[in-house]
């Protein structure tokens, strides 16, 4: 017996390797994921299958005489069996493919070993399939697993042999035979195949962490590259972006060289060829042209292929990527390569990788654009809101003073000038400083003052150093024009407004106070945060003041309104005191 188990041990060895083979197939890859239909499990069945008659000729006949350690062994005598590895490759079959997998492989492997004879031929051959077909329902609960654990695998495998020697006891005779063969090659085979079944599985999980390994490295490859290119592709496709990005990619891609295009023309060549692969050609090739038609990968081989008449040129091979932005093509990237064998999976998986990240990222930067713009035109449009209704309401003022005061009407003319061509000037930027809003609201408060010189007084204390704060321009007018013509309104004298600005540590508050009749306490709560259209007062300057100090300042700077016991109200808010770059 131990002579038997030593040269099953031997042949396990060349099985094994056989093993090792398979393991590189990239068909065997997809049946690790999992990809399996109706096709590809007879494939895979066919595969396990021929291994598993592998596993056979790998064997040891065994008669009465002793050991026949010869291969190809075709037929038996009625008084021999073949001590053998059958069950490695079906089981495995099993536990990667499932029953149907397990029991095809073992209907292929069994019918041979059947038809080789001898006194097991029956019994074994019957165990075959029957094995599979378990070994694939016993994966099942182990289904989380990509690859079953090896140590797993090793306690199956000590089961198979198992119900082989079992079916051969209970149908092979004579039974005298029967068993002193059984007691031979019994725990050979045991042995032997769980160990088998437990290294084939180690070296697919070995397989798999290459793969991945490999794989998370192209990944990290393609997002480095990725985030280095992006900056010169964001700004847009020009010649000076194009020679950058086209020297970064050689020196991280090891490329023969590498072109940059537009949708028109060569934008920059860096590498072999450089010398004919002019910046300004116009593309011309039905392969730069399917690609930036399709937006998918190309390959191209051959220099009629890639558009090139240069009989001297040493570039034979290129893979194209689209350059896609927002679901366009804006340009390609080309990957030159001397010769096609040069191009293999990974350079591939790379180009697939760098393009969706490219693509990616150019995406998000359009988006990040367009949000920008589209913010600032809603900026503007809140701007343009407020000021019509100041101009109108002040406009009005002017008509009625032509009649009855026109040198006043004639001062507040020029006044209104004044303050429009500071409001010109400021609301272009969509902060400026808050020494810029006090000059611009001291220009309005000289308006209102004529208009309103014996109902109310407005007074300002302004800290020093608050100056350099940034403020969305015409904050403040608003405010004020809303106490004016919401809390002062039915008041004939007496009125007043106190507009107070503090320097506190980092932060710069406004308080805004009057002496008026408050707001209406079902109004408290709502004030600022919705616009508030053919009511009193301002509802919507208000409004559009407190969305654009919350979405220019945060929402820590939105306005807090509240009434003071006595009557009138307080309107507080809050900005850094620290001037910002983006401003």
């Amino acid at each position: 017996m131990d002579n038997l188990t030593l040269l099953l041990i031997e042949r396990m060895g060349i099985l094994l390797t056989l093993a090792f083979i398979l393991t590189r197939i990239p068909l065997f890859r997809q049946l690790l994921d999992r990809e399996l239909h109706m096709g590809t499990s007879i494939a895979f069945s066919l595969m396990f299958g021929l291994f598993g008659m592998a596993g056979t000729y790998a064997g040891v006949v065994v008669g009465e005489e002793g050991y026949l350690p010869t291969f190809w062994i075709f037929t038996l005598s009625e008084k021999e069996i073949i001590a053998n590895s059958t069950l490695v490759g079906v089981v495995i079959g099993g536990l990667l493919g499932g029953p149907l997998v397990g029991l095809g492989a073992g209907i292929i492997a069994g019918f041979h070993v059947f038809q080789m004879g001898g006194f097991g031929g029956l019994p074994i051959g019957l165990s075959i399939p029957i094995t599979g077909l378990l070994a694939g329902y016993v994966a099942r609960f182990f289904s989380q697993e990509r690859v079953i654990s090896p140590s797993k695998a090793l306690f199956i495998g000590m089961f198979a042999p198992v119900i082989q020697m079992s079916l051969l006891l209970i149908m092979a005779g004579p039974p005298d035979l029967v068993r002193t063969m059984v007691n031979v090659i019994g725990v050979p085979m045991v042995l032997t195949n769980s160990i088998s079944i437990a290294i084939f599985t180690t070296m697919i999980r070995v397989a798999l962490q290459e793969e991945e390994r490999s794989a998370a490295l192209e990944a990290e490859r393609a997002f480095k590259i990725a985030e280095r290119i992006q900056p010169h592709l964001k700004i847009g496709l020009t010649p000076q972006t194009a020679q950058a990005a086209a020297l970064l990619l050689q020196r991280e891609v090891k490329a023969a060289a590498v072109a940059v295009t537009d949708r028109e023309q060569l934008l920059a060549h860096v590498g072999q060829g450089a010398d004919h692969h002019l910046p300004g050609e116009a593309i011309h090739s039905d392969l730069e042209r399917r690609a930036i038609f399709s937006g998918g990968i190309e390959k191209g081989f051959g220099r009629e292929a890639l558009g090139c008449s240069h009989k001297s040129c040493a570039l034979q091979a290129a893979i194209l990527l689209p350059i896609r932005e927002g679901g366009s093509v804006i340009g390609l990237i080309k990957l030159y390569f001397r010769r096609p064998q040069q191009i293999g999976k990974v350079e591939e998986a790379l180009a697939k990788g760098l393009s969706n990240l490219i693509a990616n990222q150019l995406t998000f930067a359009l988006t990040e654009k367009m949000k920008g713009l589209m913010k600032d035109a809603e900026l503007r449009m809140l701007q343009a809101q407020i000021h019509p209704h100041f101009l109108f309401n002040t406009l009005n003022s002017i008509v009625t003073l032509i009649r009855i005061d026109p040198q006043l009407a004639r001062h507040m003319t020029i006044q209104l000038g004044t303050f429009m061509r500071l409001n010109l000037k400021l609301t272009s930027s969509p902060l400026i400083s808050v020494g810029q809003e006090l000059d611009h609201l001291y220009a309005y408060l000289e308006i209102v003052r004529i208009r309103f010189s014996e109902q109310f007084v407005i007074t300002c204390h302004v800290d020093e150093g608050v100056e350099e704060a940034l403020i969305p321009p015409g904050t403040l007018q608003p405010l004020i024009e809303n106490s004016i013509n919401h809390g002062l309104r039915n008041m004939p004298s007496g009125g007043k407004i106190i507009l107070t600005v503090k320097k506190e540590e980092t932060q710069v508050v406004f308080h805004l106070e009057d002496n008026g009749r408050g707001i209406p306490a079902e109004l408290l709560a709502i004030l600022g945060s919705v616009p508030m259209e053919g009511g009193e007062g301002n509802g919507i300057g208000v409004h559009n003041v407190n969305s654009r100090l919350v979405s220019l300042r945060g929402p820590g700077a939105k306005l807090l309104f509240t009434n003071k016991p006595d009557g009138g109200c307080y309107i507080t808010f809050t900005i850094p005191i620290q001037k910002e770059e983006s401003a």
